[in-house]
């Protein structure tokens, strides 16, 4: 519950505030993509795979959408999977994630002959992509991870 909770909003938070930073070199952290790597890296690779493609199944539906309903819900429950694996340890997953997932989702685009998907896209805006998010990746898989400590009584 908490998960998709720290996914839903991080989503907000991704398409009405990061989206619309004038950041330097037109990139952007992907911050939907850390919250659910965070969230199945305590959760485990069934759940990190479920939650991954609820969460892609949202990106696909969320505007501004150009691209085929289901391309980002195979994306993040792949790397949901690997997430909650966690192999090799929490930096070591993180990393690989966030380096995976926009290399598998320029792919699949490229299988299914998305007109984005080019060599300038994949030399300039996915390596920008890449270092923002990593960024700040060790605040959001912090908040994602505290958030889903917390207990609530009732």
């Amino acid at each position: 519950m908490i998960g998709g909770v720290s996914v839903l909003i991080a989503l907000l938070a991704q398409v009405m505030l990061v989206n619309r930073l004038p950041l330097p070199a037109g990139g952007a952290p992907d911050l939907v993509l850390l919250a659910l790597i965070g969230t199945a890296l305590s959760r485990g690779p069934a759940s990190g795979a479920m939650l991954g493609f609820f969460t892609g199944l949202l990106v696909d539906v969320m505007p501004p959408t150009a691209h085929l309903l289901g391309q980002y819900a195979f994306v993040l429950a792949l790397v949901g999977y690997v997430a909650g694996h966690g192999a090799g340890g929490q930096v070591t997953t993180v990393v690989l994630c966030v380096l995976m997932a926009p290399l598998l989702a320029a792919g699949v685009g490229g299988l299914i002959s998305d007109p984005r998907v080019t060599m300038s896209t994949l030399t300039e805006q996915v390596p920008v992509t890449v270092v923002y998010t990593l960024l700040v990746s060790p605040i959001v898989i912090w908040m994602t991870a505290r958030a889903g400590r917390t207990r609530f009584s009732t």
